[in-house]
């Protein structure tokens, strides 16, 4: 009798990943025409300016929701929304 190994893949996984290997290759292929369709157009400072502003305040709101949702996860304050969560010994109240 054969043993699964953790390397062999169902047919379902097969097609799942030969499905996303497809789109992230056309995706790449789309990326690459967007990118030298737009080759011949020069961007002026004000351009520059608002991309380096665009970056800097996308990574900034980015990383800020990120801490703000450890420092929820790490408080407690989700314990409350789950109602299917099965409550922890260590978080329960002796009131």
């Amino acid at each position: 009798m054969r043993s699964k190994k953790a390397t062999d893949i169902s047919a379902g996984q097969a097609v799942l990943l030969t499905a996303l290997i497809l789109i992230l290759f056309f995706t790449g292929i789309w990326a690459w025409m967007a990118w030298n369709a737009g080759s011949g157009v020069a961007m002026g400072v004000h351009g520059w300016i608002a991309l380096g502003f665009g970056t800097f305040f996308s990574l900034v709101i980015g990383c800020g929701l990120m801490a703000l949702m450890f420092f929820s996860s790490r408080s407690g304050y989700d314990e409350v929304a789950d109602p299917f969560r099965p409550k922890s010994p260590e978080h329960d109240d002796p009131d």
